[in-house]
């Protein structure tokens, strides 16, 4: 695929970034698009590598090695055509899917992986500036209503999928616009709102109904919603934040990282909302929390001025190879760096909170203590504490983004009775159907916090098991990529 010799004659090339220090006094994207020539090199680097192990990478099955051998050779349209019939999003996928498929890619066994989800992006912002993103309705409707709860990423392409099979599709959303993380999760640096609203406006045109600003749990409630409805889909996802249970934690100046990150959203968005215990202007700032979430707060603190930010991870630091016991093609354990933790801040490794300290009701300290990964024959690691190894950090906001525990499943059990599993995810069957008859789940209310691509990959895979059941027959909705049971 691509040019045979491409990846011996062409290094890698990481799409352009605007300056850091520019970039941080707004909340625009910063990586910008690829010159043409340049995406035909990156694309050109696809090499015939016999077994496509990127598929195995891929929760949706993406066709890469055809896309970009067909922008490679110029022909994007038929790129898109490729892509856009195994993902529903390329657009949010190519800016926030940390790239599995990149990861497993052959390359990436000893050189670096060809540029996949930068060409995801090209593909589909060409396809936009062509044209070729177009409104298609279905050509028939089959007089069958189904409820999707959730307007996230697995809930919108559960969404596009139903309705394209030509069952009526409303999505209900708890906040006043559709979208969930994607519009008050992930910052506009990462996925500017006019993105989202671009696709959401396509959905709209091509029939599917948003009702937002309805708690479900709440009016109509669950039960009434399944007897409005042939079928419902869950899809709310998993934002039951994981908690930091240590002296102190009452004290003024302690955020959720979600409230944390709506909060800069809805005020990038024009909100009247400012709440000066979310504002991290002059303030320090320390994270709890090394993945994705801290880095995005870290972003977000520099954008709002803060005077310092820190950001520390409970385990210690990864290593800067794969380890032995890590080998291609698994997802790489290694240590990264993103683009907000290019832009500053510090970054601290192995440290255990211990207590808060406050003055007034007001945090002021965080005690910390160093803890070591240690290992022992036949059991599991464990953290252990060093010894004299205590610090203490001065902090006006600290943020919690330690990861989530599941979803909020309170009125789904008290109403509807679904089981869940060991994990307090909505328990599902190989067909995304939960424990009640015409109630199917999909994302991370029933797969627990994962990436955007496995949820796009399980709304898809719901919507054609929603689609058999409607209609008592097989569905012709599109299964995951062709070499997907290869992975």
């Amino acid at each position: 695929m691509g040019k045979t010799t491409g990846f011996m004659e062409w290094q890698r090339v990481p799409a352009p970034k605007r300056e850091k220090a520019e970039r941080v006094e707004d909340s625009r994207e910063f990586i910008l698009p690829l010159a043409a020539d340049e995406a035909k090199r990156q694309a050109g680097r696809c090499m015939d590598c016999g077994v496509p192990f990127c598929h195995q990478g891929c929760p949706l099955g993406n066709p890469i090695p055809e896309f970009n051998d067909a922008v490679y050779r110029g022909k994007w349209k038929e790129a898109y055509l490729a892509l856009s019939g195994t993902n529903n999003f390329p657009e949010f996928t190519g800016r926030l899917c940390p790239a599995p498929c990149e990861a497993a890619c052959v390359l990436n066994i000893d050189q670096d992986a060809v540029a996949i989800e930068q060409m995801e992006k090209e593909i589909i912002e060409r396809a936009f500036t062509e044209g070729w993103v177009r409104a298609r309705p279905p050509t028939s409707r089959t007089g069958k209503r189904v409820a999707v709860v959730g307007s996230g990423p697995a809930g919108l392409a559960a969404a596009a999928q139903l309705n394209q099979a030509g069952h009526h599709v409303t999505v209900y959303e708890r906040d006043d616009r559709p979208g969930g993380l994607l519009r008050y999760g992930i910052p506009d640096f990462k996925l500017e709102k006019s993105v989202l609203d671009r696709r959401l406006k396509l959905m709209e045109a091509e029939g599917v109904e948003f009702r937002c600003g309805v708690d479900v749990g709440r009016e109509p409630g669950f039960q009434a919603l399944r007897g409005q409805y042939d079928a419902v889909v869950l899809a709310m996802g998993a934002r039951r934040a994981r908690e930091l249970e240590v002296p102190g934690r009452e004290l003024a100046g302690v955020v959720q990282a979600m409230e944390f990150l709506e909060h800069q959203n809805r005020r990038v968005a024009g909100g009247a909302t400012r709440e000066p215990r979310l504002d991290a202007a002059g303030r320090r700032v320390l994270i709890l929390g090394g993945g994705d979430t801290g880095s995005d707060c870290l972003g977000t603190s520099l954008r709002q001025g803060a005077a310092s930010v820190t950001q520390v991870e409970l385990l210690p630091a990864p290593p800067k190879v794969r380890a032995e016991s890590n080998p291609w093609p698994r997802w790489p354990l290694i240590f990264r760096t993103s683009s907000s933790q290019e832009e500053g801040g510090a970054r601290e490794f192995g440290l255990m909170t211990k207590r808060l300290e406050g003055e007034d009701g007001k945090l002021r300290a965080l005690h910390t203590v160093k803890v070591e990964l240690q290992r022992e024959a036949g059991g599991a690691p464990r953290l252990v504490e060093v010894p004299g190894s205590e610090t203490v950090y001065e902090v006006d906001l600290l943020v919690l983004a330690m990861g989530f525990t599941g979803p909020d499943t309170g009125k789904l059990t008290e109403e509807l009775g679904v089981k869940l599993n060991a994990r307090g995810n909505v328990q599902v069957d190989a067909r995304f159907s939960t424990s009640v008859e015409g109630v199917f789940s999909a994302g991370d209310t029933s797969r627990g916090a994962s990436l955007i691509v496995w949820a796009i990959s399980d709304g898809r895979e719901a919507a054609k098991a929603v689609d058999t059941y409607l209609s008592q027959t097989s569905s012709t909705l599109p299964t995951r990529g062709k070499d997907q049971a290869f992975g």
